[in-house]
């Protein structure tokens, strides 16, 4: 029997975390979980000693109204490790909280293996991390098939082990993959981003009046949200992947949202809105190569190494580019077409294999 230790600290990583753990089980059936996450690890039947919602500020601003909490949370994971004593601690995103707890993991439990799974995206930003995390980290278990090569890059190994939205959009065999007159809009998971997005992809939906509009509503934000932008023809729904696979098109607010309408098969222009962007979008240029390592911020962009999609960022979210967009989706079949072909060679990239069983595999002892 194995004690391990497994730190998600907001609601995506909680998910992630418990079919993690579960695997494991099948792997070690007397497996001895505890750690902090959310309901989905203690339906997994992991011991918390704290829950998530203590714990997900997102933002600078954020983190410094709730310093106090913070504290207490890192006190609370420090003081858990030293009782539990685990001989496997369990990183699961959340990179600033998670880097100081393997930090302090290696400093007072020597002899525990730490594994990261669903590393920072240091290929994106902030890439000095990937010294830490090498340094740290005894596996590094990424999602995302082009992350052992860049590791590499640097001397350091990083182990692809799948991707959970293919595996997840791959077990559905019940979705009706055929178009019809719709465009889908996905503004976003916060509130501030539906707030600054939603009205100008309604905006340039809206004129392309012969397509139903159909907003994807984000879990934990509610209706009464966006219900004030919305016209007559324009539906609010929740089941995502059923919008994506039967649309003719989606606006997408940059995420993994991106990937799951590739992944559907669903031709896609993404969004995204930065506060101050006609400043942003005069140094971009500059300051672009000296903050991230790659020329694209979407997630299909990226894995391809080209651009499949087009970005409308910052300054250059405007109503007119987008709905020029649209029109080029819905009129040049052969742009379609090529998207279409890349979205197939993106899916052959992240293979069909379970993330979270492959990954269970280095996570139990042998």
């Amino acid at each position: 029997m194995a004690r391990y230790f497994i730190i998600a600290g907001e609601a995506s990583g909680d998910i992630h975390a418990a079919e993690l753990i579960e695997q494991i089980r099948n792997l070690d059936p007397q497996a001895e979980c505890t750690g902090l996450g959310g309901d989905r690890m203690v339906a997994a039947k992991c011991h918390l000693h704290q829950h998530y919602r203590h714990m997900a500020f997102m933002g600078f601003a954020a983190v410094l109204r709730n310093i106090g909490q913070v504290r207490r949370n890192f006190r609370i994971a420090q003081e858990a490790l030293l009782h539990d004593r685990p001989d496997v601690l369990i990183l699961v995103d959340y990179p600033s909280f998670n880097l100081r707890m393997a930090a302090f993991c290696r400093r007072h439990l020597p002899a525990t293996r730490i594994i990261y799974y669903i590393p920072p995206k240091v290929w994106a930003w902030k890439r000095r991390r990937i010294h830490r995390i090498a340094r740290l980290c005894d596996e590094v278990l990424g999602i995302f098939p082009f992350e052992p090569a860049y590791y590499a890059q640097y001397g350091y190994r990083c182990t692809y082990v799948g991707n959970p939205t293919a595996e997840e959009i791959l077990q559905r065999s019940d979705l009706i993959g055929e178009a019809g007159p719709t465009i889908a809009i996905l503004p976003g998971s916060r509130r501030t981003e539906i707030e600054n997005c939603l009205p100008r992809m309604l905006a340039a939906a809206r004129q392309y009046s012969d397509y139903s509009r159909v907003i994807c509503a984000a879990p934990g934000i509610d209706d009464t949200l966006y219900t004030p932008y919305l016209r007559e023809g324009e539906t609010l729904r929740r089941d995502t992947y059923d919008v994506l696979s039967q649309a003719r098109l989606a606006i997408v607010n940059s995420g993994t949202a991106t990937l799951e309408a590739a992944l559907l098969r669903c031709p896609q222009v993404a969004v995204y809105h930065l506060a101050c962007s006609r400043l942003i979008g005069l140094i971009r240029r500059v300051v672009q190569p000296l903050m991230f390592s790659i020329p694209y911020f979407t997630l299909v962009n990226i894995i391809a190494c080209k651009q499949v999609i087009r970005e409308l960022l910052a300054n250059e979210f405007t109503v007119t580019n987008l709905s020029q967009e649209i029109k080029r989706l819905l009129e040049d079949e052969a742009y379609t077409q090529n998207m279409l072909a890349s979205y197939e060679h993106i899916s052959d990239l992240l293979g069909n294999q379970s993330a979270a069983r492959t990954a269970a595999q280095y996570c139990v002892p042998k």
